[in-house]
């Protein structure tokens, strides 16, 4: 039986600045809108491959639909 390997997952995480829209009522945060259009600009590579940040900051700003947003570590 052939036992076919799957190619390794090529991962990077990267930050970079994006402008964002905090509302506060009272002294407390009651809405945070990530502005999401803003295209990639200075990445910071954060952990995994160097290599591959350029192809991750192209599909990154490639108009695909962000999965899902987490905030916070």
């Amino acid at each position: 039986m052939v036992q076919f390997s799957p190619a390794p997952t090529r991962r990077v995480v990267f930050q970079y600045f994006v402008p964002v829209h905090v509302e506060v009522e009272d002294g407390l945060v009651s809405r945070v809108t990530v502005i999401d259009e803003t295209p990639v600009r200075d990445p910071t590579v954060v952990d995994g491959d160097p290599e591959y940040l350029t192809q991750a900051v192209a599909a990154a700003d490639g108009g695909q639909s962000w999965p899902s947003w987490r905030f916070g570590y």
